[in-house]
């Protein structure tokens, strides 16, 4: 399964690495919005159960993966700069569906409260609409390291908080990419969580929300106390037409953290964006005829 890749300019003022698996079947194009730093490689796992149904677009925004080469670094770019380039890759790839996760969630509210014509359907993933007091710590710690130029320590810090429920060999991937990072990319870091540890920042993904007039699904793990069940749930009292859906026994990182959060996130997914789909899929794993091995989402790992 090997995407086209191209380099996207938008609006003259950024060129963004594109990847696109192609379904000849498919009707509709979904894309995926990473969080934080990541890069295409960390959706890895859900490119695996959404390409048999979609087209799925992946990009890496303009100082992260393979969009670094291609791009001048001057100031951080904000939330609003990210939305602005989701808008345009949502026309570029004709896209109908978007699926955000975390910090790429605050610029895809931002992006959908202005309404866009193509799409029609989204799923924001571990994102709330409050700061938890385990959030509010783990960003003053991350603070204080970034600011220290403790880039190990960034590692640690992120593995042993949102990143604790991950299986230990994506936590051995997961540390080599903190600590490695380019110094522009932990200038990005710090600007991104002192953005979300702003006091109106909540305010204003309320109001996002209020805006949107598309179908959402907020879906957060069980034991994800960074960005809670609960508080995403607050949404409700903002977003018109809003679905809801906790991953059990599961933490910030959802689908890669273990088989059983895989199949219960695929499930969430392909419910709310094609109910028929997910329903042909749980009968085709049901079927006695079947191996477990042909429903699992391991057996193919992206190393």
């Amino acid at each position: 399964m090997r995407p086209e890749t191209a380099i996207v300019e938008i609006h003259r003022k950024y060129r963004v690495y594109t990847e696109y698996y192609a379904n000849k079947a498919a009707t509709k194009t979904i894309i995926l919005v990473n969080g934080s730093l990541a890069t295409t490689t960390s959706f890895a796992q859900t490119v695996r159960y959404l390409q048999p149904h979609f087209n799925v677009v992946l990009y890496d925004q303009p100082y992260a993966g393979r969009s670094q080469l291609h791009n001048f670094h001057g100031e951080p770019i904000r939330k609003e700069d990210e939305a602005e380039i989701l808008l345009a890759l949502i026309e570029h790839f004709d896209a109908n569906h978007v699926v955000a996760f975390s910090w790429g969630s605050a610029s895809t509210l931002l992006a959908l409260a202005q309404r866009p014509r193509r799409i029609e359907k989204a799923v924001i993933g571990s994102f709330a609409a409050r700061i938890s007091e385990p959030m509010r710590d783990y960003i003053k710690a991350a603070l204080i390291c970034i600011s220290e130029g403790d880039r190990l320590n960034v590692a640690r810090l992120i593995n042993n908080t949102i990143g604790k429920h991950l299986p230990p060999l994506f936590k051995r991937f997961n540390y080599r990419h903190i600590s490695s990072l380019a110094e522009r990319e932990y200038q990005q870091l710090h600007f991104h969580i002192s953005d979300a540890f702003a006091q109106d920042t909540t305010d204003c993904y309320k109001a996002c929300a209020a805006a949107i007039d598309i179908p959402l699904l907020f879906i957060n793990g069980e034991w994800d106390e960074y960005t809670t069940a609960d508080d995403a749930r607050l949404f409700a009292e903002h977003a018109r037409h809003c679905q809801f859906r906790t991953i059990e026994k599961t933490g910030h990182y959802l689908d890669m953290e273990h088989k059983d959060a895989w199949l219960a996130t695929q499930q969430a997914l392909l419910g709310f964006l094609t109910p028929v789909a997910v329903s042909t899929q749980r009968e085709e794993c049901a079927d006695v005829g079947r191996s477990a091995a042909l429903c699992s989402p391991y057996r193919q790992i992206a190393t």
